[in-house]
């Protein structure tokens, strides 16, 4: 026994084990959050359901099985509720009912024992609803105008045409106040900064406000145009309404223009519920949030996640490789040497939200509020750069991820023959030559295992975000048609913040939850994307260089 444990074999075979129960919760971690996640878009069949409350009341409510749990009926008993059952356990379901409007909630929790009946309607209908959330009924008539159109049997095919028309209708709408609209309004927020430009450097003359003011009539008759244009569509949207009947037999008229989408989970084939799971999981990737970030996509969190991080990774490589090359090849090895690679591993260390409040303090209070002094001082008092924007946040979390940068590019440089560098010096090349040709290249898979750990860091962090450039909801991606096209003063969302708010700040958290799963694992993908990418690079490098090793 004493001979195997001096063979090492114990300690082999306790980190393989070690390992491997890592590798398995990781594995488990990430199937749970895809599992609660990727769940949430299948269509749930909606159940009516008619139950006793505990004034002996029969309700009626209809709406999705959201999730159920085994509890003690004693408990239940205990809490005053009236419950006959001979069972000790019993199960309680939480039911999506949606139709905000008329209950003031949307989930209702009910226990099995207390359930009369069960039924499900293949006629029922979900309405996923830009406001107000779902709605859960059967339809009865699609009006246009006040006038019955279709009624009966006949309403459903209707009810899609008109949906699909009126979606149209939102997309030319948005095209025009996001695209034309906003280009003009951009475009005329420009000439009047440009005007106060002048004045404040007494070049205001007559000839060049004339100029000015010709320019902005004419947009404004262009925006007068689109206005017009904008008010026959809105009139358009709002012609078509639908009439729906609740399972308690109340029929609500609602505005084709407040619906996303209607569909009836309960008829339809298991290759259309995948069909529309696979429309959902687009929907969420590609189109905006809406209802507190509840519902709909996500694509601005995920525009502004990874356009912040390549920007970051612009801005971390240069200046952490930079660092790395003059601490190994120019710096007099000494103690002040010493003292900064302690300092730069210490700062590994920092919590991030202190970087956080640097990044505030000295980026955007000091840096940005004397760019906009020199720069923009015809936009003051209002902040151009002296405000939390994209890129401050990028600078913050470079400075953030410059030591990881620098500590693997040192440790790249370290493993290169001291030969090669002698080789190089020896068939006449400079020193800064020698480095850019030979030691540099060699080093390049060092520098993209210091990028990949930065993007892995960087792409997960929220709280110095939080200070420096991320919000809620951003009404304009960072990106746009419009000069200079990618606008680094604006702020923009985040999948990490995102989270956050959807987790722990929403008004409707059992509807948030399924999001929060779906948004973590995505944000997850996208890390494990960056990296995969980056660690393709390294490896193309170091099998380049390879050879030069040896």
């Amino acid at each position: 026994m004493q001979k195997w444990l001096k063979s090492g074999s114990p300690w082999v075979w306790l980190t393989a084990a070690s390992v491997s129960i890592s590798i398995i919760m990781v594995i488990g971690l990430l199937l749970l959050i895809a599992v609660r996640g990727l769940g949430h878009f299948w269509p749930a069949d909606v159940h009516n359901f008619e139950y006793l409350e505990s004034n002996d009341q029969v309700v009626k409510v209809a709406g999705e099985i959201r999730n159920s749990e085994r509890i003690a009926a004693q408990q239940i008993i205990d809490s005053g509720i009236q419950l006959e059952t001979t069972e000790q356990w019993v199960t309680r379901y939480l039911i999506k009912t949606g139709n905000r409007e008329l209950y003031g909630i949307d989930f209702r929790s009910i226990l099995d024992p207390l359930i009369s009946k069960r039924s499900q309607d293949t006629a029922m209908m979900v309405l996923e609803r830009h406001e107000w959330g779902n709605f859960y009924g059967i339809l009865k008539q699609v009006k246009v105008d006040g006038k019955v159109i279709a009624e009966g049997d006949n309403s459903w095919a209707v009810l899609q045409k008109q949906i699909t028309a009126t979606s149209e209708i939102y997309a030319t709408i948005h095209d025009i106040e996001q695209g034309e609209i906003g280009s003009i309004n951009y475009t005329i927020e420009r000439l009047r900064l440009k005007q106060r430009g002048l004045e404040l450097r007494g070049k205001d003359s007559p000839e060049e406000l004339g100029k000015i003011e010709e320019e902005r009539q004419s947009l404004q008759s262009q925006y007068k145009v689109l206005q017009d244009e904008l008010k026959s569509h809105y009139t358009e949207l709002n012609r078509a309404s639908l009439v729906a009947e609740t399972i308690e037999g109340k029929s609500v008229e609602i505005a084709i223009s407040k619906v996303v989408l209607a569909y009836q989970p309960n008829g339809m084939t298991i290759f259309g519920k995948i069909g529309f799971y696979l429309h959902k999981l687009w929907e969420f990737v590609s189109d905006d949030p809406r209802e507190a970030n509840t519902e709909g996509g996500i694509f601005p969190a995920i525009f502004g996640t990874v356009m912040m991080v390549i920007i970051m990774a612009i801005m971390v490589t240069p200046f952490g490789v930079i660092a790395a090359i003059y601490l190994r090849e120019y710096a007099k090895q000494g103690p002040v040497t010493r003292i900064i690679r302690i300092a730069v591993n210490n700062l590994a260390g920092v919590p991030s939200i202190v970087y956080g409040v640097f990044g505030l303090g000295f980026f955007v209070y000091f840096l940005g509020g004397n760019i906009d002094q020199l720069f923009f001082p015809e936009a003051l008092p209002a902040p151009t750069f002296g405000t939390p924007g994209l890129m401050w946040a990028s600078i913050t979390l470079a400075l953030l991820t410059v030591p990881v940068v620098i500590v693997s590019t040192e440790e790249g440089l370290s493993r290169i023959p001291k030969s090669i560098r002698e080789g190089s010096l020896a068939l006449g090349a400079t020193k800064a030559e020698t480095l850019w040709r030979t030691i540099i290249p060699m080093t390049s898979p060092a520098i993209m295992t210091g990028l990949i750990l930065a993007v892995a860091r960087a792409a997960g962090e929220v709280a110095p975000l939080m200070l420096v450039g991320v919000i809620k909801l951003a009404p304009a991606l960072p990106l746009d048609g419009d000069f200079p096209y990618l606008h680094l003063d604006r702020k923009f969302m985040h999948l990490g913040f995102h989270i956050y708010d959807v987790g722990f700040q929403s008004p409707n958290v059992e509807a948030a939850r399924p999001l929060v799963y779906a948004t973590a694992l995505l944000l997850v993908l996208i890390i494990i994307a960056l990296n995969l990418t980056a660690i393709a690079i390294r490896n193309r490098l170091r099998e380049k260089y390879k050879s030069l090793e040896h």
